[in-house]
């Protein structure tokens, strides 16, 4: 093989091993709050919790949760979700103390390292309903996820 055919072999080879990461499809997105206690009266006005989902750029699963539940719910209008990206360490991010802070910082107070986590909160930042951790089984995950939902809005409703 002379220097020319060579070259064009490496190239061929070279993009044909980058297709797929060109077709894998981009993550879908759920907004991103720049203050949880704005986000939280938004929720609070429509007597819902603030479902979070503590997500990371990437994760198959985190996007599953996303694509496949939080997203539908969120069209249905039954539910309004927002994301904080676990290694976001630059966008400011308003706590419910009032400090500003970012996703990474705050879902690391929370303990919430995990991902995908959803989060069920109340006006205060309070935790209304056990947290959905993981993504252990596709086939039972929307009861969890109903299961979640329904206690938090017993629990907003109560306050």
């Amino acid at each position: 093989m002379n220097l020319l055919g060579r070259r064009q072999f490496t190239a061929a080879l070279a993009g044909s091993l980058a297709l797929p990461q060109l077709a894998r499809a981009a993550d879908t997105a759920l907004p991103v709050p720049a203050s949880l206690p704005a986000a939280a009266g938004i929720a609070a006005l429509k007597k819902e919790p603030l479902v979070l989902l503590v997500s990371l750029p990437g994760c198959p699963y985190c996007e599953l949760v996303r694509r496949n539940y939080l997203l539908p719910a969120q069209r249905e209008g039954s539910m309004h979700a927002w994301q904080l990206n676990i290694s976001d360490r630059i966008t400011p991010l308003t706590g419910f103390d009032g400090k500003v802070t970012t996703a990474a910082a705050q879902v690391a107070a929370w303990k919430a390292g995990f991902t995908p986590t959803v989060l069920f909160l109340g006006p205060a930042g309070q935790e209304l309903a056990e947290r959905l951790v993981g993504l252990a089984s596709v086939d039972f995950y929307g009861a969890y996820l109903d299961a979640r939902l329904a206690e938090a809005r017993r629990a907003v409703r109560a306050l």
